[in-house]
Order: structure tokens, then sequence, then C-alpha cells
């Protein structure tokens, strides 16, 4: 089975409007500055310096190259370049190019192999740098032979993610059909975890670090199939399905994540999930998509990207959570025992690298890999996947998509092109009452065959509703996005030195301390939408661009045991203990602090 669709470059694809607003934001603060003053980016051993020389540069690169291109900023283009040019003059003549000395290569977790060859393929695919296909060429055979003579063998992380080096394998193979690159393919599979192996441990999780209940392994493993099959010649089963389904069953939040803090934590409100797991969730789906072309999963793609990606991290994007949480009412740090599985009792505070400093790094590709599949093609086929704000120049063809959404569900396409082609947009399957130009349409996608210049004005409807969750709580959806009750805070900000890396604002730690009240049950099904504009920062907790107005009575929730800033897993009590009121949802994106699972009480 070969691709349904591929990828744009950064060079065809750019955002506009609220996207390209999102992603200058991104460039203007952590993102685009971790090279200036994080030790572990501005002295790694990847660089000749004496810092972390392991996944931390690869991760950062690998979102930081494509924003950079994207922005067409040549300031962080010329960055990027100085960190791939140092990379790259360290390769050993045997093809090896990790940091570590010849001796400790059997010990040095090969993760760091398939990152960076991933990483690698990145930095092509935007600089067109025509040193690099030969440069992965010679990492990836010096893998294959020491993986096939045995000197070397996967374990822990290269173990859990090996399917991670098939970005690599499968843009090198379609550029030379050596017979070695599908037995390397054969060799990593073979070595490699089969996470079908572990489904039994998913349905009841225990408070012990595994990785075959890491979240961020299964969130990349989901794409495990789709980017393997056609290189090992294996049929695509849709085993991701499968295996999406019982995660989403035992572990499944309102965003489309899995509870993962930072093993699978089940079905619970109060427990969190890893920011780098919404980012490898989000490429995992991208993959799946261009795999199978099957609607399911861009839509699965838009729950997460549009709530979970901006919840967990600050309007201004200079500090970020380590772990969200679904019901968060306060981000304080836990006195005493911490209420996650395997995280520490500051993961959930927004910070430089709260717990750990892996997010830090990888939470940098979400945004611009998003933007990077608006639009796909397949031979003379081209698909709107994402109808994010977005212009397409390839090839002779333009489009440029004008839009609100997931905020308005208006679209203004403007098609300019000098031979025909055929194009499709992907409609959500929430989406009723759909008007292309003014007529009235059936739903399911649209196409079009295009021979001259054309404008397409789109628009659909969509209708809030109410979701059933566990523990008889519901949550409030509307088209992709989710909404909950915003809570109103104070901050309280934390200047200090770790691990020999001042904490300095802006790149200090915060607490939000809750200052309203929270303890609401819905008491109507009275929900009703209102449109406001897009705020300079698309998912503003201050000013969001769409809200609901509901009905909600307050109740007896109270607090989880041995806690005074976690709510209880489920209500002490759903009787009334208050009027009726009427309150504002905020899109859970927007709301820092919320409440996302409530009952409904009449």
């Amino acid at each position: 089975m070969m691709n349904k669709w591929k990828f744009y470059t950064s060079n065809e694809i750019k955002p506009i409007g609220w996207l390209r607003r999102q992603l200058e934001i991104q460039a203007e603060s952590l993102s685009g500055n971790l090279d200036k003053m994080w030790p572990d980016i501005k002295d790694s051993a990847w660089i000749g310096g004496n810092k972390d020389g392991w996944e931390r540069v690869p991760y950062w690169l690998d979102g930081f190259i494509p924003l950079a291109y994207l922005l067409e900023n040549e300031d962080m283009i010329s960055r990027a370049k100085k960190y791939i040019d140092a990379i790259i003059s360290f390769q050993k003549d045997d093809g090896w190019i990790c940091p570590c000395t010849d001796e400790a290569r059997k010990s040095y977790d090969t993760w760091a192999v398939q990152l960076i060859t991933k990483t690698l393929t990145v930095y092509y695919q935007s600089s067109r740098d025509e040193r690099i296909p030969d440069v992965i060429y010679k990492v990836l055979k010096n893998y294959y032979n020491l993986l096939k003579s045995g000197e070397i063998k996967l374990f822990d992380w290269g173990n859990a993610r090996w399917y991670e080096c098939f970005i690599a394998i499968n843009f090198m193979y379609e550029r030379c059909r050596e017979e070695w690159l599908p037995e390397l393919a054969r060799i990593l599979k073979s070595q490699g975890m089969d996470y079908n192996e572990a489904i039994p441990l998913w349905k009841r999780p225990l408070n012990r670090w595994r990785f075959d209940t890491h979240i961020v392994n299964l969130c990349m493993m989901l794409k495990s199939e789709a980017v393997s099959c056609d290189i090992l010649n294996e049929s695509y089963t849709d085993n991701a399905e499968r295996l999406y389904g019982i995660l989403k069953e035992y572990n499944g939040t309102p965003v489309g994540l899995f509870t993962g803090d930072e093993c699978l934590s089940g079905l619970s409100p109060i427990q969190g999930t890893e920011l780098c797991a919404v980012a490898e969730q989000m490429y995992s789906y991208e993959h799946l998509f261009a795999c199978t072309g099957d609607n399911k999963w861009a839509e699965r793609l838009e729950l997460v990207a549009f709530n979970a990606l901006p919840a967990t991290i600050s309007d201004d994007m200079w500090t970020h959570q380590y772990v969200q949480m679904s019901n968060q009412i306060a981000c304080q740090r836990f006195p005493g025992k911490s209420l996650f599985r395997t995280n520490g009792s500051e993961a959930h505070l927004f910070g430089l690298e709260p717990n750990f400093g892996c997010c830090t790094a990888n939470f940098n590709q979400a945004w611009p890999k998003l933007a990077l599949s608006a639009f796909m093609h397949s031979d003379n086929t081209i698909i709107n996947v994402l109808p994010i704000p977005s212009k397409l120049d390839s090839a002779g063809i333009s489009i440029t998509l004008k839009t609100d959404y997931p905020f308005k569900n208006s679209f203004e396409y403007s098609v300019t092109t000098d031979r025909p082609f055929t194009f499709k947009i992907r409609i959500p399957s929430f989406a009723k009452n759909i008007s292309v130009n003014g007529k009235s349409v059936s739903c399911g996608d649209l196409t079009f065959d295009i021979t001259e210049n054309t404008d397409i004005s789109l628009t659909f409807d969509t209708e809030a509703f109410f979701e059933s969750r566990p523990h008889s709580l519901h949550c409030v959806k509307y088209g992709s996005l989710v909404f909950s009750v915003p809570i109103e805070y104070e901050t309280k900000m934390h200047e200090y030195e770790k691990d020999g890396v001042e904490r300095k604002f802006p790149y200090c730690d915060y607490e939000l301390i809750p200052v309203s009240d929270w303890d609401f049950a819905y008491c109507s099904d009275k929900l009703e939408v209102n449109q406001n504009s897009v705020d300079d920062i698309p998912f503003s907790s201050k000013n969001p661009p769409v809200t609901i107005k509901a009905d909600v009575k307050k109740i007896n929730w109270g607090f989880e045991d041995g806690y005074d800033c976690v709510c209880a897993k489920v209500p002490e009590s759903t009787a009334p203990i208050s009027e009726k009121e009427e309150i504002l949802l905020y899109p859970y994106g927007c709301a820092k602090l919320r409440m996302t699972e409530i009952p409904i009480i009449e």
C-alpha cells in the first residue's frame, strides 16, 4: 500500500491569518530562543559542547527548522544551518554521527540515531541542502552494519521507538532502491517492541514506570504500521484503529488524548497527559491520514491540535506544562506526595522545563507540522486536509484559504492555475447545512475539477452539544472545539537556579492559583454560541474567539483526598447548593485553569 497522500514542503505551504500569528508567537518565544540560553541546546555535545548529547538538540531542530522556513525567517534559517553544519562536521568516516566515543557505542541508546536521521530529513525537505542525503545515507548504512553484525542492539528507547527511523529510511529508499534499506527495516522491527503484546497493561494502569505504557511511546507507536508497511512489503491492516480504540476506552480524555503522567493513567479527569504526547499524537495522525486518506485521523488531529496543544502552553508561548489535566483547578506544587502516577509535584506548573526537559525541546514541532499538513497531494489531485488559513504554491498552482476555522465555519478559497487539476476539500463529519457558492450541497468531501482560476466560498453549520464522559460526567463540544468552565487565577512567579540554569524571567516558572468558583454542574440543555473576533493571540485566555453560554448551579464538589488544590475525581454530591446562573464557557485551549468534565443535574 503506497501512501495515499504526500506532504508538501515548507517552501510550498505558507501560513496566513491566525495560523501565521501563532507561529510568529512561537518564534518570538521559547522555541525561537532556546539556542541562546538553554545549556542543553546552547552547549550541546552535538555541536562540540559538554551538555546533552542525546535527544534534545534533534528534538528542538525537528520543530525549529520547519518553523524557520514556514516564516521565511532568515535569522532562524541561518541558526538552523549553523547547528546542522556542526552536527555533520562530527560525522565519523564510517557514518556514525552521534556524540559519543567509539567505545561507548554499545551502551549508547540509538533512539538518538533514529531521531537525528528524521531531523536531517526534515532539514533537507526545507532547505534542499544537497549534502544531506549523503549524510543520511551514511548514518543509516552504518546503523545497518552495526545492527546486522550484532555490534549493537536496540534497547530501552531505541527498542520502544524503532519505527521512528522509518521516516528517514523511506526518504532514502525513494532515492536509492538499495536492498540493505528494507533489510535494515526488518532488523529494526524484529528487535523493536511489539505493542500488541502490551494491551493488557493498558486496561488497568499502575503506578509503575514502563516503556510499553509510556504515553509518548504509545502516541508515536500509532503510526508504526503506516510508516513501515510499504518498505516491509506488508499489508496495511489499520492496527492503529484497534490500538487507538483500546487506549481511548481505558485512558481517553475529552480532547482526544490519552492520560499519561507519564505512563497510562486511566479515565480520571485529574490525571495528566504529557506535552510530548500531544506533539507526537498529532504527528502520528498526520502520517496516518497521509497513508490511508481516512478522514477519522484528520478529525482526531483537529481535536488534539485545537484543544490540547494550546491549553498546555502559555499565551505568549514562553512557558509550558509537562502535563495537563482535564479538570485542572490549580497549577500549584503538591505538598508532599505527587498526585501523578510517575511524575513529580511540579509537572503541571507552567515553566521552562517542569519535571523533565524533553517537552521543552519537543513541543516545538507541533504547530509547524500541523501547518505543513494543511494541503497534501497525489498525482494530479490536491486535497485540503485541514481547513486552516494557509497558502499553497506548487508547480503552477496556487490556493489561498482565508478562514478563522475552527472558531468560525466560513472558508474563502482563491485558486489560480496554469493547468487542470482535481481539488478536494475534506468536510468534517459534524458539518451540517453545507453551502458552496451560495448553493446547498450534500454532506461529505467536496471535489472540484479545476480548469481555470476559481473562487470557492464554503460555509457549514455546527451545533454545540453535551458529550457523555465516564463517571456520569459530561463535556461540551462544538465542532472540533471542546469547552470548559474557565477559572480565573493569579500567578506566582518563581525565579531560581537549577542544574546550572538560571531561571530568570522570561525563562522562569509559574504557579496558577485559582480566584474564582469552579464547583458547578450544568442545570439545563441550553448552549448558546457567541462568536467574537480572533485576537492577536489566537487561543487567547483573555479574549477567546468563541464562547458558549450555559446554565449552571453550584454543587459540593470537594477536593481529592490529601490535596487542597485538586478537585475530587467525582463530586462528593450533585445536589445543587445555589440558584441557577448563566456563565460563559471558554474553549479548552483558552482556559489554562478549567473544569471540563462535570455533571448534568437537571
